[in-house]
């Protein structure tokens, strides 16, 4: 079985959140970046399928040098092989466009990708490499099991859980609940040490057209002063509702 596990590059959640050039761009200076978790759950399952299903695992990512660091992570946290598509990522089409083209030369039985990143939280990418590719497509994946060529999984959907089953290949939108955050694996030595023996393979980018881009961003507004008001004083209440929060 051939594994494909798509990996993005995103800030530590306990980063300060700071923007340059007229708040148009992300300011990268002193952020520490990190292997974004919905992918890391799917990293961690691929990982466990090495064993069960004999799996190779390859992780790959789009972005520019910079990026090597997390994959060298990915690999000492199991995967065989990391590939970088040498590109600055703008959007999510042109990435999930470079990942699709990749994959119509390398056949793969799974594709996991994270149902989004934490940092622009689009959630576009695996729904268009599967669209692109004409895989089938499971999103909010909370289990998965591979029979032969059948996969079984379950998602979360509003107000419960959904049980289905489709044929390989599959692209999976990972999240927590594939596995669970103490299931993730933590780097050792060994695995360090091998990490620097697999290949790290750079291609090409394809530079597809970007279909969108970002404007401009802002932080949220700081909060306001609270304002406590006594049990007793109801109408006061009120009117700060209607008049002040207008929420009334």
């Amino acid at each position: 079985m051939n594994i494909l596990v798509c990996i993005s590059n995103v800030p530590d959640t306990t980063s300060k959140i700071n923007f340059v050039e007229n708040d148009t761009k992300f300011d990268k200076n002193g952020i520490q970046f990190v292997i974004n978790p919905n992918d890391e759950f799917g990293l961690t399952k691929a990982v466990w399928m090495k064993e069960s299903h004999n799996a190779n695992v390859t992780v790959l990512t789009v972005g520019d040098q910079s990026v090597e660091p997390t994959l060298r992570k990915c690999l000492a946290i199991g995967a065989d092989k990391a590939i970088r598509i040498d590109c600055d990522s703008k959007d999510g089409f042109s990435v999930a466009k470079e990942i699709a083209h990749f994959c119509k030369k390398e056949k793969f039985d799974i594709i996991i990708c994270g149902r989004e990143s934490i940092d622009y939280n689009g959630g576009i990418v695996p729904g268009v490499i599967s669209g692109m590719l004409d895989y089938n497509f499971i999103t909010n994946c909370v289990s998965l099991d591979i029979k032969g060529s059948t996969a079984e999984a379950s998602r979360e959907i509003d107000g419960g859980i959904e049980t289905v089953e489709c044929d390989l290949p599959l692209v999976v939108g990972s999240q927590k609940g594939l596995v669970e955050e103490s299931d993730l694996i933590i780097p050792n030595m060994r695995g360090i040490m091998m990490a620097r023996q697999k290949p790290l393979e750079t291609i090409d980018a394809q530079n597809f057209e970007i279909e969108s881009e970002n404007k401009t961003f802002h932080k949220p507004e700081a909060k306001k002063e609270v304002k406590l008001v006594k049990a007793n004083e109801v109408d006061k209440l009120i009117d700060l509702l209607e008049n002040e929060a207008k929420v009334i």
